[in-house]
């Protein structure tokens, strides 16, 4: 059972206001569907919307950060918890650690890097928690085309191509999560080319 949510997204609003409210509205969502939300501690972009919709709904926010951005004054003052931590990798292993699954909002690099790493790991079979991608006005639609052509490529198995749910409703996006069913496949394509 679902009881937290990690969410990667933007520490930026991005340039649509439909982003912003994608942000609130998952917060809200998270709230109505009794899930926490896990994120990066960030009181900025994104990552203070979809905390503050959280809050405001009378919902659980759990913030990870480490010392260095807390020391440039990012952190979030008022979060139900904020782990504060010594780096990025620890970050990183500490939010996975308390998440039943895992979504990206829009963002930039660092949103990117952390969904495909938890993705990644989901592949290697480190974990069986959901992952999925909410395509607020087609954000992701490149991304999911990249995925795609892996795996036309013979470079992602379609079942693991599979493990990225996605959807561009908050409420669809978090039914597929609990919906989801763990996959039993070896990551390699032809294991007698390695």
């Amino acid at each position: 059972m679902m009881k937290h949510i990690c969410v990667f997204c933007g520490s930026n609003h991005g340039v649509r206001s439909s982003y912003k409210a994608a942000a609130q509205a998952l917060g809200q969502a998270l709230v109505r569907h009794e899930l926490g939300l896990v994120y990066g501690g960030g009181n900025v972009g994104l990552m203070g919307t979809i905390a503050d919709a959280v809050l405001a709904a009378g919902g659980t926010a759990i913030g990870v950060m480490p010392q260095a951005l807390v020391d440039k004054e990012l952190a979030h003052k008022g979060l139900t918890q904020l782990h504060i931590v010594g780096s990025m990798h620890e970050r990183k292993a500490l939010m996975a650690e308390l998440s039943d699954g895992f979504i990206a909002l829009p963002g930039g690099f660092g949103t990117f890097e952390e969904f495909c790493e938890v993705l990644t790991w989901s592949q290697l079979g480190f974990h069986q928690k959901p992952c999925g991608l909410l395509n607020v006005d087609d954000y992701y639609s490149p991304l999911i085309a990249m995925f795609d052509h892996a795996t036309s490529e013979q470079f992602v198995r379609p079942p693991h191509r599979s493990l990225v749910l996605e959807a561009q409703d908050p409420d669809r996006l978090l039914e597929k999560l609990a919906a989801y069913k763990p996959i039993a496949v070896p990551k390699w394509i032809d294991r007698q080319e390695i």
